[in-house]
């Protein structure tokens, strides 16, 4: 089973290197982001919650990430590995998916982090909006998802790197070419 941790701040390009690598691999993409967005639309009580939470640009607490991963991980118990997209983001939430996946006789075999520049992000989060119209990436909700970012969810590189997981990835330049080195990385695991 090859399960993988997708890294990097909103903008870096996790979601399209996914959608090419469960296609590669056939895995199955776990995005902390699609399951908030599927609850928000469907209006359910969590999805209330969620929503309110992210439109104040904050992380959702640890305990409803968890609970809502660990539900799609048993939705799937033939697959041959998963992506974690926007998951983990804090040590506990990496301790927390260690300890579940260790329970299944499971683990995360390698973290890719694509480094890109705040410029760079800034620039591909506006385009999305133009395109997606997403709530969460508007301009007034957009610094304070990149702080979260810098200032919170990057502290999770070291629980990794303390396990020899992590492969950074240059995040910036040809879809094809980033595929390229984030392939090159999976398969040197």
């Amino acid at each position: 089973m090859l399960n993988l941790v997708l890294f990097g701040p909103p903008g870096a390009g996790k979601g399209t290197q996914s959608a090419k690598l469960i296609e590669k691999y056939q895995l199955i993409h776990i995005s902390t982001g699609d399951m908030f967005r599927m609850h928000i639309s469907n209006d359910t009580e969590l999805g209330k919650r969620v929503k309110q939470i992210l439109a104040d640009g904050m992380l959702v607490p640890d305990s409803i990430t968890i609970d809502m991963l660990e539900e799609e991980v048993k939705k799937n118990p033939a697959a041959k590995g998963f992506i974690f997209d926007g998951f983990p983001r804090t040590v506990a939430q990496a301790e927390a998916l260690d300890v579940y996946l260790e329970s299944n006789g499971q683990q995360i075999n390698g973290v890719v982090q694509l480094d890109v520049t705040q410029d760079e992000i800034k620039t591909r989060i506006a385009e999305r909006q133009k395109v997606s119209g997403r709530a969460d990436d508007g301009a007034d909700k957009l610094l304070t998802r990149i702080d979260e970012y810098f200032s919170k969810t990057i502290h999770v590189l070291p629980y990794y790197e303390a396990q020899n997981k992590v492969t950074k990835v240059n995040g910036i330049g040809n879809i094809e070419e980033i595929f390229t080195n984030v392939c090159t990385a999976i398969d040197s695991l």
